[in-house]
């Protein structure tokens, strides 16, 4: 059995630019992709913690050293600028795997610089 599990997360980033007439759908600093161990072209979902929007899209490469998080395309009709939003993607892991795997989980301050980065998030307490 095959299951899904969270590889890696940009946990509350700033979106720092909405182009609806641009070809791709979410381009980030390529500097804050390798941190997350994400690459171009990789499906992605978005979590806009701003406006509750969910959807589905795929990466592209922004300058190094940028910060850019851009919303492209059809996708910008789901953020704003300055929206703070949350970048997931999924790995397959058979049952062995999925036991010892760690995501990488980058979190962020309000300007995009980089606070943390985990491999595990807290037990939620009641």
């Amino acid at each position: 059995m095959q299951k899904t599990l969270l590889r890696s997360k940009l946990h509350r980033i700033n979106v720092t630019q909405v182009e609806l007439d641009y070809e791709g759908s979410c381009a980030v600093d390529t500097d804050i992709l390798r941190k997350g161990n994400l690459q171009e072209y990789e499906k992605i979902d978005i979590y806009n913690v701003t406006n509750g929007e969910r959807f589905s899209t795929y990466l592209m490469a922004a300058e190094a050293g940028s910060k850019t998080v851009s919303i492209n395309g059809a996708a910008a009709h789901k953020a704003s600028l300055n929206d703070i939003i949350i970048i997931c993607a999924y790995g397959l892991y058979d049952e062995e795997a999925a036991l010892i795997h760690k995501p990488t989980l980058v979190y962020f301050d309000d300007n995009n610089n980089i606070k943390s980065i985990k491999d595990g998030i807290p037990e939620q307490k009641s």
